[in-house]
């Protein structure tokens, strides 16, 4: 049955899809499949006939091409999963007709108020209609603002056979907020020349670029004792780990501190007890070659720490997370221009951004699928202020529209 793209926008955010950065599993929740599974059934129900959910919880389908020549084989991604940092169970979508700019006080919590004041990007919506959640979940707009907009876009597509079009083939990932979204794609059986996810924030936006990304551990060692007969004896790593967050700088260097292309260190999670305890850290920026000096930076403030505190020691430990994407994308520039192109015809002024973040195509660009990524609307995400505007995602839709034909034009 034919949906609307509220309609299957709202069905989709229904559905808990949470992910878990503590389970070792892959998916790391199996509840993500359930949304998975009911997208295959659409996409065989619309005619895509190879659509299947694999053991590891991604979703691929084709949409075959309907044009004689070879067109470079473009895929559309997005992920199914949604943001620890905030529940995504009994998610109650509401929709906002014919918003006109007042604070949307949200029912189920009427402390949770969206405003214009502190979302900005609302006074852009005047007339358009607003999807929120309750104000006791996240809505889960990211992504499922993109799932939305590709199965929408895929119905449009099986429903005007006129539109040229080469081979197109959809993905849909598990994992994306805990950074294992493609951990387990299949490049070759997935047959992509080129990809674009759909994860991104306003109207007009565009992303061919993102932070590189590092993690860092600091391990602190201290020296254990009876604490009844501790005196001269125990150097606490608790203590120590405190003692060195609190070296931070206070107004640099840090997500809360930095803004446009500034990078930054950021602790995001510790633990231990008094002989042993450790702070991960992630490391971002734009410049790869800056996350070796920011990692410097954070090791000299360790040894600094420890240096007070005779008896203990420290190490600190890195592993590559992903890489700034341009690093591909540029090499092929038809890949932006026909982005960009498509948002212009859709009547949009593009908007040149970088993400202060990761996507998918961060990973896939250096997996060989250069993946830059397009706008869907969704906004405010990871809290119960996430919002996302109809219209944004239907001309996410046509955007999608324009640049399956700009491709289709590239006949060789």
């Amino acid at each position: 049955m034919k949906k609307n793209i509220t309609d299957r926008f709202c069905s989709y955010v229904k559905i808990d899809t949470q992910s878990d950065p503590d389970s070792a599993a892959f998916p790391s929740t199996e509840k993500q499949k359930n949304l998975s599974r009911l997208l295959v059934e659409e996409l065989l129900e619309m005619g895509l006939s190879d659509a299947h959910l694999d053991d590891f919880g991604y979703v691929y389908a084709t949409l075959p091409s309907n044009i004689e020549g070879k067109v470079p084989t473009i895929c559309y991604c997005a992920h199914v999963d949604t943001s620890p940092d905030c529940t995504g169970t009994n998610v109650k979508p509401i929709v906002h007709n014919n918003y006109q700019g007042q604070d949307i006080i949200l029912p189920d919590d009427n402390t949770q108020i969206i405003s214009p004041s502190q979302h900005p990007y609302l006074r852009e919506k005047i007339g358009e209609d607003i999807i929120t959640a309750s104000g006791t979940t996240l809505l889960g707009a990211d992504d499922k603002a993109g799932v939305a907009v590709i199965m929408d876009y895929v119905q449009y597509m099986t429903e005007h056979p006129e539109v040229p079009r080469g081979d197109i083939k959809i993905l849909f990932t598990p994992d994306e907020e805990i950074g294992r979204g493609v951990d387990h794609v299949d490049i070759q059986k997935l047959g992509a020349d080129y990809g674009y996810t759909l994860d991104a924030g306003v109207r007009g936006a565009y992303e061919d670029e993102t932070f590189s990304a590092d993690g860092a551990t600091v391990n602190f060692y201290g020296v254990s004792a009876h604490p009844g007969y501790a005196k001269g004896k125990l150097v606490n790593a608790l203590k120590i780990a405190g003692d060195f967050l609190n070296r931070l700088p206070k107004g640099e260097f840090s997500p809360e501190t930095t803004s446009g292309r500034e990078g930054f260190v950021h602790p995001v999670t510790m633990g231990g007890v008094a002989e042993h305890a450790w702070v991960k850290f992630i490391v971002r920026d734009f410049e790869t070659k800056k996350l070796g000096e920011h990692e410097s930076h954070l090791r000299s403030i360790m040894d600094e720490t420890v240096a007070d505190y005779p008896g203990a020691r420290a190490e600190m430990t890195t592993e590559e997370q992903y890489r700034n994407m341009k690093e591909v994308v540029q090499q092929t520039p038809e890949i932006s221009d026909f982005a960009i192109e498509a948002i212009k015809q859709a009547g949009i002024e593009p908007k040149y951004m970088s993400a202060r973040g990761g996507t998918d195509g961060s990973r896939l660009s250096f997996m060989g699928l250069p993946c830059p990524n397009i706008f869907t609307g969704e906004m405010a995400f990871h809290g119960k202020h996430e919002y996302v505007s109809v219209q944004d995602m239907e001309k996410s839709v046509e955007v999608l529209v324009n640049l399956t034909k700009l491709w289709a034009e590239n006949v060789k």
